[in-house]
């Protein structure tokens, strides 16, 4: 009698099968993982450049305070000589 392993089901061993399925298998858990990885370094990113636009966003804030402060001291500049 031979093993369970070797025999066959319409010529195909059930050891074949089970390579099959496994393989299947660690394919599946391998994209799985990855896409997983994927999608936390996307959302990592997500974070960091919201973080970086609130600092873009206030950076220019200050900026444009500056440039109008200094319109108005050229403005004054400009009263005095005239």
């Amino acid at each position: 009698m031979t093993s369970l392993e070797h025999r066959q089901l319409k010529g195909i061993t059930i050891k074949n099968i089970i390579i099959t399925i496994s393989s299947t298998a660690s394919i599946v858990f391998a994209v799985m993982t990855t896409y997983f990885e994927l999608k936390g370094d996307i959302l990592d990113l997500k974070v960091r450049q919201d973080a970086q636009n609130r600092v873009n966003e206030i950076r220019l804030k200050v900026l444009e305070g500056q440039v109008a402060l200094l319109q108005r001291e050229v403005e004054q500049i400009k009263n005095i000589k005239y």
